[in-house]
């Protein structure tokens, strides 16, 4: 086997759906007898990705600032050093960088170049450098029609669609309703009783995610009798505490402050996931995968959604009754009500699996290697 070295470029390890990948990817590689470097500016998944067997290399270059191009010789000369035979960009200024380090090298040794779209971004010449790549992996069905839609120009041929996946083993189907679980939010959640129906929103404290909708349906729902409680984790986050005074202002217009939970991203989502009754994936913006809904689903949970993006798609595909159209909350009201009522028969078998994206991704290395 030819062991491959392969180089990521991301702006930084902190936290997120392309940190995530970069990670799967590197203790993919890893654990197939290859070598694998992610270049970033750092942060707080280092020491993960480290105790993965990966290396990595601190460079700044997601930086936003002209600046940032002194970078390239640095990353061209690192290129030359490592021998490497793959060089996969996950975001846009990580990956005009790259372009221009590639650029300046022999062809005979210079890496093949590979880029994953994870993202639905406004479409620009800035943001066309993600379709540079010789391989351009999109992460759903859905980002593969934007790339095509939005940027004609782009060889159909060279685009390869890997959804993204979870490790099933994180999320076991879990009885409802699951009583441990629902104890051990009732200590998380203030003013949650054992047998309320919960709805669970997870997600960052940004107005994308949906929360005001969140709140509007429970303020529905109570309207109609039911005594349903709202947990939102992730909502408050530092550097966001007006965006939350702003959310508790809404839930206290709409009359039910006493009924709806703001808390810090919990580790435990697995648990989260088993304690609630309907799981909420309402993101403003379409989303390009939408893994809260394979997760909940594998928990064993309903999922009630807006139909764009990735979201959409994955709902057809796996629960269509939790699919609505977007920002109808009429619809979503009583979709909620029809959900809580009587649970939708949820798919036997998840398609969606971690280990299907990390093989997936690693043909695509191969692929470019024999060519």
């Amino acid at each position: 086997m030819h062991r491959l070295t392969v180089v990521q470029l991301l702006p930084a390890m902190q936290s997120g759906g392309v940190e995530r990948s970069t990670l799967e990817i590197a203790a993919a590689l890893v654990r197939a007898g290859h070598r694998a470097v992610v270049v970033s500016a750092g942060g707080r998944l280092v020491q993960q990705l480290l105790d993965s067997g990966a290396e990595h290399v601190t460079l700044d270059i997601g930086r936003k600032s002209l600046l940032t191009l002194r970078h390239v010789p640095a990353l061209r000369r690192l290129f030359a050093e490592l021998d490497a035979d793959i060089v996969h960009a996950r975001s846009r200024l990580p990956a005009w960088l790259g372009v221009y380090a590639l650029r300046g090298m022999p062809p005979a040794s210079r890496p093949r170049f590979v880029t994953t779209v994870h993202g639905l971004n406004s479409p620009s010449r800035y943001s066309a450098v993600m379709t540079h790549g010789e391989r351009v992996i999109c992460v759903s069905q859905s980002v593969r029609d934007y790339v095509l839609h939005h940027y004609a120009a782009t060889d159909s041929s060279k685009l390869r669609t890997i959804p993204r996946g979870i490790d099933i083993a994180q999320f076991p189907r879990r009885a409802h309703p699951d009583r441990d679980a629902r104890a051990w939010a009732m200590s998380q959640v203030p003013g949650l009783d054992a047998d309320a129906p919960l709805l669970l929103l997870p997600g960052r404290g940004t107005r994308l995610k949906g929360h005001v909708d969140g709140l509007r349906l429970l303020a529905a729902l109570r309207g109609s009798g039911v005594d349903a409680r709202l947990w939102l984790p992730g909502a408050r986050e530092a550097g966001r505490e007006a965006y939350i005074q702003e959310l508790e202002a809404q839930a206290q217009a709409l009359g039910v402050a006493m009924a709806v939970a703001f808390t810090e991203p919990t580790a435990r989502i697995a648990q989260a996931y088993a304690a609630s009754d309907l799981v909420l994936q309402l993101s403003r913006k379409p989303e390009a995968f939408g893994r809260t809904v394979v997760e909940a689903l594998s928990s064993g949970r309903p999922v009630l959604g807006w139909a764009h993006g990735g979201v959409g798609e994955l709902l057809e595909q796996l629960q269509p009754a939790g699919a609505v159209v977007p920002f109808d909350e009429g619809e979503l009201h009583a979709r909620a009500l029809a959900l809580l009522r009587q649970p939708p028969p949820l798919p036997k078998r998840i398609p969606f699996t971690l280990h299907d994206m990390q093989r997936a991704t690693l043909d695509v290395y191969d692929e470019l290697r024999r060519h």
